[in-house]
């Protein structure tokens, strides 16, 4: 009410109700927001509202998120500019969004981030082959193992399918010089690197000059980590075990 007269939301012109329908989660499109009427379901179904997806910690509600997932992508009909995805990532849901995403080359994916889940290294290859202009990665690996396990597999799938990247996290990765090496050979706009955790990279021989050589800013594996950093991954650990 104001000033006695009744506001009638489902009449607000089309641009506010967007923009005010995009301050809500993926979840709360989904589930509620375009229930409320058919100018608002309207507005939900443009693709224009899903260019970016944000469905991070998430994981207490009652929701099947990847089936969720899966509907917003479909949503975006290709436009999808930025996704953002914790804990529940499959391989089939990957698939699912390089499938539905092949004209990322034109759209210029910039951002994509896998923190704590279960990334196999041919869906990271996946990733990086649907968007060839990526800029930033961040993978953050759960260390199970008290003592380092090396594999390169992650830094070779990067290398190969990520050419592009000016910015890139491995926390807790099981890479080694080798694959650090092959990293920088095929990343040449690479300028900020975080290795954090990767307890097989040792950065011998020339290798230390030549990521100060080339990175702007490096945080290497046995650099301290400050407790915000500390608190993160708490943070982030107790949700995956709820």
């Amino acid at each position: 009410m104001k000033d006695g007269v009744c506001i009638n939301w489902a009449e607000l012109p089309y641009e506010l109700t967007s923009s005010i329908l995009r301050r809500l989660s993926s979840i709360d499109i989904l589930e509620n927001a375009q229930r409320v009427c058919t100018s608002w379901r309207h507005v939900c179904k443009d693709p224009e509202m899903w260019r970016k997806i944000d469905m991070r910690n998430l994981v207490d509600v009652g929701y099947t998120l990847e089936i969720m997932c899966r509907h917003a992508v479909d949503r975006s009909q290709r436009g999808l500019v930025e996704i953002n995805i914790w804990h529940f990532a499959t391989d089939s849901l990957l698939n699912h969004i390089a499938e539905r995403s092949s004209n990322l080359r034109s759209l210029r994916l910039q951002e994509l981030e896998f923190s704590y889940c279960p990334l196999s290294v041919e869906s990271l290859r996946l990733s990086g082959r649907s968007c060839p202009n990526l800029k930033t990665l961040k993978l953050k690996r759960l260390r199970l193992m008290r003592f380092p396990y090396e594999s390169d597999d992650d830094a070779l799938a990067i290398a190969e399918t990520m050419p592009k990247l000016s910015h890139l996290q491995l926390f807790a990765n099981s890479l080694t010089d080798a694959g650090l090496n092959a990293i920088l050979d095929n990343c040449p706009n690479l300028e900020h690197l975080d290795l954090r955790e990767c307890r097989s990279v040792k950065l011998s021989g020339d290798l230390r000059k030549r990521c100060s050589e080339r990175i702007k800013v490096l945080r290497e594996p046995f650099g301290c980590i400050m407790l915000t950093h500390v608190l993160e991954l708490i943070y982030d650990l107790l949700h995956i075990s709820r």
